[in-house]
């Protein structure tokens, strides 16, 4: 499938339909003056690398111990339930 290009005028004035458009897949490539500026494309969210893995467990490690607040150690928990 080609990616459609639509120019900037036509983007700020189709913006809902393209956005509609996009929700199901497309991928859409803005230009000016004929030149491309940008994509619009569906989210794809963030990849879970093993860095960031690895840096989520370490926080919730954490978490689950308890941090101290001013003297106060409070666990997650405790932290939500004031």
């Amino acid at each position: 499938m080609a990616m459609k290009t639509v120019t900037a005028r036509e983007a700020n004035q189709q913006f809902s339909r393209l956005l509609g458009e996009v929700a199901e897949g497309e991928e859409v490539v803005i230009t000016r003056r004929g030149q491309p500026v940008a994509t619009l494309a569906p989210y794809r969210g963030r990849p879970m690398t093993p860095e960031r893995k690895a840096a989520i467990e370490r926080l919730m490690a954490m978490a689950r111990k308890g941090f101290h607040l001013g003297g106060i150690r409070a666990t997650r928990d405790e932290m939500h339930e004031r």
